[in-house]
């Protein structure tokens, strides 16, 4: 690859408007199960985690086990649903040509939801086929294994990468995979999540909201790599 840095994105909440829909449904299969969690709380503790993650997260609070059979009911509807109503995040297809041709998406979601998820919103040509998922390393987010996986299939070095995530398990796994990192927080869920504060105490390179700024802003940090 020629160019001389690679943007990887983050899907959930960053390419896609998808964390309402997706904490909605979670929150109803474990309310099914008995469990009822607070939104605001789930907000904090599962944005950007795989489906893993949150399983054990639940489990080892809550007692509960997410089975097969939570999953599967889990999938349908979610998928359902993003279907009827997810949409894309505004000014993505109009922005990222701009970006030219080293992006990639490295998500926490499994590939099939992923593709789903792109697909539906008119992004998906945008990315194929460098679509990275959770599930091709050993250790999710907020692991570096990710992003380090997608940044050497893209042939890019980790310092050459700057990842645009909006979660604070993203951005600690940018972090340590020594790659900037833009935090994102354009998404209908940030207010819920208190998003904007949570991401800044983390100090990522640039916490932004609109993403027809993308071109502009990395511009700017490639000006300052180059000047350092």
């Amino acid at each position: 690859m020629t160019d001389r840095r690679l943007v990887i994105f983050d899907c959930d909440g960053v390419l896609v408007d998808s964390e309402p829909i997706s904490i909605a449904v979670l929150l109803e299969i474990i309310a099914e199960a008995g469990i009822r969690i607070d939104p605001g709380d789930a907000y904090r503790r599962f944005l950007g985690r795989s489906m893993a993650s949150i399983a054990a997260a639940i489990h080892e609070e809550f007692g509960l086990a997410i089975t097969d059979e939570h999953l599967e009911a889990m999938r349908l509807r979610l998928y359902d649903r993003f279907r009827q109503a997810l949409m894309p995040i505004p000014g993505l297809a109009a922005m990222l040509p701009a970006l030219g041709p080293a992006r990639c998406v490295a998500s926490s979601s499994q590939p099939e939801r992923i593709r789903l998820s792109l697909g539906v919103t008119g992004l998906l040509e945008f990315f194929e086929p460098h679509i990275y998922s959770s599930t091709m390393v050993a250790n999710g987010k907020p692991a570096p294994d990710l992003f380090l996986h997608a940044a050497n299939a893209m042939g890019m070095a980790p310092e050459h990468c700057i990842v645009v995530e909006d979660s604070p398990a993203g951005i600690e796994a940018a972090r340590r995979a020594g790659m900037r990192v833009m935090a994102f927080t354009g998404g209908s869920h940030a207010g819920p999540a208190d998003l904007r504060k949570t991401v800044a105490a983390l100090k990522p390179d640039i916490v932004f909201d609109d993403m027809r700024q993308l071109p502009d802003l990395i511009a700017g940090l490639d000006g300052q790599a180059a000047t350092s």
